[in-house]
């Protein structure tokens, strides 16, 4: 199969599942429209008033971005007011309004994204954020998670990995088979699609 259609498959199977697919041209692109999109949501409601959130300014946490992309991603948080949080991502359990994060790979099959989540701060950072911000590059997309059982090898070679699959946004139906969104993490996934920089 061409990556076109892997690619056409991957958009497909996500947007089924909730999540909102960017087609951007860049890392670059990537971060401009995250804050765009950030800078469009309500601010989260902080839960918990007494914590490190009560400066009244958004939150968003990228702690698994390299150094390069993180110094462009702080000018962009700087210029709209935006606090942008590498570390320290446990001292904001009450409201990070956006987490973004690089993922390894994409499964078109299902529309799923993997990590690397042996990070605590990246784990948190999918989990604690209203709006999950999802960055991959196109050439890491597979057509099926059989196809990748290789990476999925390589990345789970450490007993004590730690690698998450995340399709759409956070749901569940336990409580009297009643959908509800945003329960067990981020109310919104939306993804950047990249070409490789």
């Amino acid at each position: 199969m061409s990556e076109k259609k892997i690619i056409s498959e991957f958009v497909e199977k996500a947007s089924m599942v909730s999540a909102i697919v960017h087609g951007v041209t860049g890392m670059e692109d990537a971060l401009e429209k995250t804050i765009q999109i950030c800078r469009e949501k309500l601010p989260c409601e902080n839960l918990m008033p007494a914590d490190s959130n009560s400066s009244g300014k958004k939150n968003l946490a990228a702690p698994n971005m390299d150094e390069f992309h993180y110094g462009k991603l702080q000018m962009l948080c700087e210029k709209h007011g935006i606090t942008l949080i590498k570390e320290g991502v446990r001292n904001f359990p009450g409201g990070i309004d956006m987490g973004v994060t690089m993922m390894d790979y994409g499964i078109a099959e299902t529309g799923t994204l993997v990590l690397n989540s042996d990070s605590e701060e990246t784990r948190l950072a999918t989990m604690l954020c209203e709006t999950h911000v999802a960055i991959v590059d196109k050439a890491h997309i597979r057509k099926t998670a059989l196809e990748m059982s290789d990476e999925l090898n390589e990345m789970t070679v450490k007993p004590s990995s730690y690698t998450a699959f995340i399709t759409g946004a956070s749901r569940t139906a336990d409580i009297e088979r009643v959908l509800a969104l945003g329960v067990h993490g981020p109310l919104e996934l939306h993804i950047m699609l990249i070409e490789g920089d």
